[in-house]
Order: structure tokens, then C-alpha cells, then sequence
């Protein structure tokens, strides 16, 4: 199903459109989430926060599916299968350093500053927010890939209100418990999403194939 959807990135449900204009916007947002990515997962690093520095590889997720917006408007299937599959592989890397991180602490979990992990959530709010506002305009014009931008910025808000919560509980109780499960949580939507960008591009890589009438292994 995938593969069909994004065989109709360009099409859009009202009719005309500029593409130009959506390759423009999505990658405007590409950028914001790689750059707030650094970020975040810097202070997560400093702060000793699992939650967020499982919350910066969204970031990692929210820029390759918007960079596959942008080339599936300009790039045969076969070169966008190939880069998919990078992009997972770079959404798995810090997925996989917070997961270690998490084993880490699953013996003594610490609980971890307070304050700098509220501001990172605040600053990542008003990134996915921006994201969220900037995508509106397209999200019915861009396939199902430019839907999926939408509602993922649009949900990560709640990710980050849901960080600030822990951290309130956190400053309350003064237990590590409550960003290493709220951490773990979200660890587990970042290989997910992983998945979800491999599967595409393996969808597209036999797409691929069959237009080229090859055999499908």
C-alpha cells in the first residue's frame, strides 16, 4: 500500500498544486528537525535524560520522512529505495545509543536535571509546532508521505508535553523511574518508525523492479 501512495506524491486531493512549493516547505522542515536533533540530543546527553535523548531521534525520523517527500517528487524509485534504506539505518543509530543507555540504568535509573530538559521539551514544542503549521498547507497535496509529516509533528507535541510532565513527577518524587520508562516508551516508537522508513523503501526497491519489468526476488 505504501508503495502505491507514494507512487502518488504529487497528486493532490483537490486537483493543481505547485510541487516546487512543497519541496521547498518539506525541506524547510528537514531542516529545523535535523538541526533541533543536534540539540536535543545534546542536552539529553548533559541532563542525563533517557526520555529525551529518545525523543531527539524523532527528530532523526521527522527529517528522513520529510527528505523522502522531497525526492519522491524529483527521484526515480530505485534512487529513493536506496536512500530510504540509509536514512532508516540513520534513524537506528541513536535509537540504538538510548537503548543502551536505558540497559545502563535499568540497575540504579537516575533521575535527571530537571530544568534543561524542560526547555529542551518547550524548545522542541515550538520546532514541531512550526512543523506542524508549515505542513498544514500541504498535507492534502503531497501523497500520504506529506500526511504522515503532518500528523508525526503534529503527535510529537504530545511527546514533548508528555517529557514535561516526567519531569515534573520527576522533581517531585526525585526518582529515575519515570524518564527511563517514559524513555524506553519512546525508544520503542523511534525502531519502529526505523522500520516503517526500511519497509517503504524496500516497497519502492520492488517497485522499482517490476516498472523495469525484473524479476522480483
Amino acid at each position: 500500500m505504501a508503495s502505491r501512495d507514494q507512487a502518488q506524491v504529487g497528486k493532490g486531493a483537490g486537483g493543481s498544486f505547485d510541487p516546487r512549493r512543497i519541496r521547498r516547505l518539506v525541506l524547510v522542515v528537514a531542516g529545523l528537525n535535523l538541526a533541533y536533533f543536534f540539540v536535543e540530543f545534546a542536552i539529553a546527553l548533559s541532563a542525563g535524560s533517557v526520555a529525551l535523548l529518545a525523543d531527539s531521534v524523532d527528530f532523526l525520523e521527522d527529517t528522513a520522512v520529510n527528505l523522502l517527500i522531497y525526492l519522491a517528487l524529483g527521484w526515480e524509485l530505485r534512487r529513493r529505495a536506496v536512500v530510504g534504506k540509509v536514512m532508516a539505518v540513520v534513524i537506528l543509530g541513536p535509537a540504538v545509543l538510548a537503548g543502551w543507555e536505558a540497559v545502563q540504568r535499568f540497575a540504579a535509573p537516575v533521575a535527571p536535571d530537571v530544568l534543561p530538559v524542560v526547555l529542551a521539551s518547550l524548545g522542541a514544542i515550538v520546532v514541531n509546532g512550526t512543523s506542524a503549521i508549515l505542513l498544514t498547507t500541504v498535507r492534502h497535496h503531497g501523497g500520504s508521505l506529506s500526511r504522515a509529516a503532518f500528523l508525526s509533528a503534529r503527535n510529537d507535541v504530545l511527546v514533548n508535553l508528555s517529557i514535561i510532565a516526567m519531569a515534573v513527577v520527576t522533581l517531585w518524587s526525585r526518582s529515575g523511574w519515570p524518564d527511563l520508562i517514559l524513555g524506553c516508551f519512546i525508544i520503542l516508537l523511534a525502531l519502529r518508525a526505523a522500520r516503517e522508513v526500511w519497509e517503504v523503501s524496500e516497497q519502492e526497491r520492488l517497485a522499482a523492479k517490476a516498472l523495469a519489468g525484473e524479476q522480483i526476488d
